[in-house]
Order: C-alpha cells, then sequence, then structure tokens
C-alpha cells in the first residue's frame, strides 16, 4: 500500500476493511504477480513471423556462423550441420526444425527456497534485473563511480524485498576484484548470499566453471539437490554478431550444460552497426544466432533448459550511442517476444534500462516505454528491467527501488482486462442510481475489490499540491534513499548459515567481509 495513507474518524465495520486491507494479500489475490500472462500486443501478424522465421533458417543455411570451437564444430556436425572449407558452419533447414521439435518447452527457473519460481511456458512475464554495469550512480551526488562487490551485494539483497523485480542477472561487475576468477565466485557469493530470487551470472572462462559448481553444491546442500533445482543460470554471449560464434562463451556454454545450469542464449547485434539496421532484419539476425544456439544446446544435451535470448539493440545511428531507452528498442524487444510465442519457446530481451545517466523523467518515459511493451508482448525474461542507466553504463541502488514502482504499473498493464458478470457491473449500476448514493465511493464492491483490481505506488506520490506541501515536498529519490538504508540496515533473509558461510570462505577467497 502507499504509505501516504489518511486518516479517518470513521470506526466500526470501515476500521474493520481498513485493517483486512492492510494485511498482506494471498499470492492469488495479489493486483499483480510474477508470471502473469499476456498475448495483447501483437507487432507482427502471422505471415510477418513466418516470413522471418524463413528468413533466419536462409540465413543458417546459407551463411552459417563462423568461429566454432573445435568441440563445438564436433557437436554441431555431427549433428548434422555441414563445415565449409571457409571454416563456417552451416544448419540445414531440416536440422533447425528436428532440434525445435527436441528443444525444452517446460522451462523453470527455480529459486533457493521456493518461493519465487520462474515458469517460463506460454507469456508468462516476469521483470528482473540485469546488465553488467561497470559504473555505479549515486543519484544524491549526481556522480559515477566503479562498481564493487559490495554494491552487487546490496543490489541483491534490495531485490530480495522488490516484489516486482522476479530475478537477479548480476547488474553490475566487481571492479574492485581484479583477478577475474575471483570477480566471477565472488560474483556468485554476494549474489546468492543477499537474495533467494533466482540468479543469472556469466563466466569468464570455461575453467572457472568447474570451481562456481563447487560453489553452488555446498550452497544447495549437495550436488544432487543442485541438479534437482538449478537456482543460478548463465548469461552466454554465446555469438559475436553478426553470424559468428564467441569461442571461448562456447566452451563456457558447453560446461555449463553438462553442471545441469540453464543457459541463456543471448545475442546482442547493435541494430545499424553488427546487426542489420531495420527492426525487423536485426530480428532476422538475432533469431538465426539464437535458433543455432538451440541446436548448439541440444546437439550436446537435447531437452537441457536454454532460453532463446534474442537482444537487438538500438542505434543512434548520428553518433553511434546506443539507445536503449529508444521507441525503436521497443519495437525490437516486442517482436523478439512475438517470435518466442511463434516456436514455443522460452525466451528473455532487454527493456526497462534507460539512457538518461540519472533517475529523472527522461529514464521514467524510457523505461515504462519498453517494459510495457515488452510485457504486453508477452516477454517471458524481461532482462535490464531495473536500475540501469547510461546505455548500461550504470547502475542505481535507488532507481532499482523506484522501478518497483514502475513494474507494478506495467504488470497492471500486463494483467489487462477482466471482462466477467461481476466486472461489468450491471448491478452497481443498478444500486447506485436507483434510489443510491449517486456514486461508487465506498460501497461493498468498490471496497471489496480495491485491493484485487488496484496497484498503489509505495513511493510514487499522488498527494494533492495542498498535501505535498504539508508532508515538507517530499522528494522521490530522497524518499528511495531512505528505502535503500532501511533495507540495507537489515540482516538479508538469504545470508547463509554461520558454518555454511564458514566452509565457503575457507574454500574460495571471498572479499565481502564476514
Amino acid at each position: 500500500m502507499n504509505d501516504q495513507s489518511r486518516s479517518t474518524s470513521r470506526s466500526g465495520g470501515r476500521a474493520a476493511r481498513r485493517a483486512a486491507r492492510a494485511a498482506a494479500l494471498p499470492d492469488h489475490l495479489r493486483p499483480v504477480r510474477h508470471g502473469m500472462e499476456s498475448r495483447a500486443l501483437n507487432l507482427l501478424g502471422q505471415q510477418d513471423m513466418e516470413r522471418i522465421h524463413s528468413a533466419a533458417l536462409d540465413a543458417l543455411e546459407t551463411i552459417g556462423l563462423a568461429d566454432a570451437p573445435q568441440s563445438g564444430i564436433d557437436y554441431l556436425v555431427g549433428a548434422g550441420c555441414t563445415l565449409g572449407d571457409d571454416g563456417r558452419i552451416r544448419f540445414p533447414r531440416a536440422l533447425v526444425e528436428d532440434m525445435l521439435t527436441k528443444a525444452n518447452r517446460d522451462v523453470v527457473l527455480y529459486s533457493r527456497d521456493g518461493k519465487t519460481d520462474l515458469d517460463l511456458s506460454g507469456a508468462k512475464v516476469h521483470y528482473g534485473t540485469a546488465g553488467a554495469a561497470v559504473s555505479m550512480v549515486d543519484a544524491n551526488g549526481r556522480n559515477y563511480r566503479d562498481s564493487t562487490v559490495q554494491d552487487l551485494h546490496d543490489a541483491a539483497r534490495i531485490c530480495q524485498h522488490l516484489d516486482n523485480i522476479h530475478f537477479v542477472q548480476r547488474p553490475m561487475v566487481c571492479r574492485d576484484i581484479p583477478d577475474n576468477r575471483e570477480m566471477d565466485l565472488n560474483t556468485i557469493y554476494a549474489c546468492t548470499s543477499g537474495t533467494f530470487k533466482h540468479i543469472g551470472t556469466s563466466f569468464t572462462e570455461p575453467s572457472y566453471v568447474k570451481p562456481a559448481l563447487e560453489m553452488l553444491h555446498m550452497i544447495a546442500g549437495g550436488e544432487d539437490k543442485w541438479r534437482a533445482r538449478p537456482f543460478m543460470s548463465n548469461s552466454n554471449c554465446f555469438v559475436v554478431p553478426p553470424m559468428k560464434f564467441a569461442t571461448e562463451a562456447c566452451e563456457v556454454m558447453e560446461e555449463c550444460i553438462k553442471g545441469g545450469m540453464p543457459v541463456l542464449l543471448l545475442s546482442a547485434g547493435m541494430a545499424g552497426a553488427t546487426a542489420p539496421s531495420t527492426v525487423a532484419g536485426a530480428i532476422v539476425q538475432a533469431t538465426a544466432e539464437c535458433l543455432a544456439g538451440l541446436v548448439y544446446v541440444n546437439a550436446v544435451k537435447p531437452g537441457h533448459p536454454a532460453i532463446m535470448g534474442t537482444w537487438p539493440f538500438g542505434l543512434d545511428l548520428r553518433t553511434g550511442a546506443m539507445t536503449v531507452g529508444s521507441g525503436e528498442q521497443a519495437l525490437l524487444s516486442a517482436g523478439c517476444a512475438q517470435m518466442h510465442r511463434f516456436y514455443d519457446l522460452p525466451g528473455g530481451a532487454a527493456a526497462g534500462a534507460a539512457d538518461s545517466k540519472l533517475p529523472d523523467m527522461q529514464a521514467g518515459w524510457e523505461q515504462m516505454c519498453s517494459a510495457v511493451m515488452t510485457g504486453l508482448s508477452g516477454l517471458n525474461m524481461v532482462y535490464e528491467a531495473a536500475g540501469m542507466h547510461a546505455s548500461l553504463l550504470g547502475f542505481c541502488h535507488e532507481s532499482l527501488i523506484l522501478s518497483d514502482d514502475l513494474l507494478g504499473q506495467a504488470l497492471r498493464c500486463v494483467r489487462g482486462i477482466e471482462v466477467t458478470d461481476e466486472t461489468l457491473a450491471v448491478d452497481q449500476i443498478a444500486e447506485v442510481c436507483l434510489g443510491g448514493t449517486g456514486h461508487y465511493l465506498g460501497t461493498d464492491a468498490t471496497l471489496s475489490r480495491m485491493q484485487q483490481d488496484f496497484v498503489y505506488p509505495t513511493l510514487g506520490d499522488r498527494t494533492s499540491p495542498k498535501e505535498w506541501a504539508e508532508l515538507d515536498k517530499p522528494d522521490l529519490v530522497e524518499k528511495a534513499t531512505a528505502k535503500k538504508l532501511q533495507i540495507l540496515a537489515e540482516r538479508s533473509p538469504a545470508n547463509f548459515s554461520p558454518d555454511l558461510d564458514q566452509s565457503i570462505r575457507a574454500a574460495f577467497n571471498i572479499h565481502l567481509p564476514s
């Protein structure tokens, strides 16, 4: 509920109803929650999607991808691909179609405590972080500084308390840890000790996957428990657009598959630079690259959980700058969401990030535009949806907190309009108009649905100018800062037990203080 509740002199039944409304609703009665399904927005018609699919298959069959590692060549050629004299792997149409039938369509990304598991079937929508920013945004000082492992841990702790942030993919890199192996392992520690929600991370080199899995087995309570409910996925940039495999990332992917870790097949072309400048062309290339990744994954292990990470980004062709907050970005990601639905495959894309450097009005319109459009398109995993600024260069804790309000409103749009005998409300209209009060304020029907149908901002201000002045003109960023300090003043519920923490620290060089 909004913290701007007003006092009232009424008591009795009204007071009891207010007390009931103040209590937390059961998940199934909440107005918004993770995994709500939407197919409301269709930017592409059926013929459009079929043409994109056909074009992607043409590209895979005639152009193919270069630079696969030898292990990848062996897997792909063994599955039915061809290796050309030019070193490019080409994918026969029939092979791609066959692998599409083997792909896992029932992917669940698990949380550590089982309370926020993410079902990626159909058009169920989940919002979360991502981005690997290299800087932290000091919203109050209007400055940027290097991000640290403590910042990452604090971001995970904050996410644990935000209902509309459904997963935590590493939103920043630990620039205070120069050793890449230690950075990768401390990233896992910082995130898992901060939140129970599903986590996504990356690995710099293939050899770092084994020790990471050892740590995850310790956290899970054994390898068998980890494999039964893997609570971390690998965000894997397996391609270097246009149409080349990222050799080491592919080797990382193979190790993650063997270790039972779900993989996000991430294709991040830049429209106009490393992908075609047209929206349709950028979607074709991203689709082709991710289909190649899907063949790769299923050649290694049929049915392994994989997410089509079609992440084409917009580009300002005047300057070459990324435009993650543009209308074109919203179109790119929403179009990709439709292609995921076309294949009935789990999918993710980028939306909800800002080019603005601070949590200001520009950030608000940029974040909401793509967050709503991708949600309405039924995008399963909306990455980079909270806290991201400066075209993914900066991450802001205050913006992360404010994004929880923003995404609550986006989720209300995802939920859509329910049309039933009750919601059509003809009986209410009759009761109010035929001898009633002439308005719906305070009626039983209004009061009974005010929490089930409406989303109320936690920090957003809906007071009148007079009330706002009486409250000493509260500032939104200052309120977010106060909320951040409140969260970080408390021990994270996801913290490890002392014995487990001591065991992890004995096995790995953990940089966070105990």
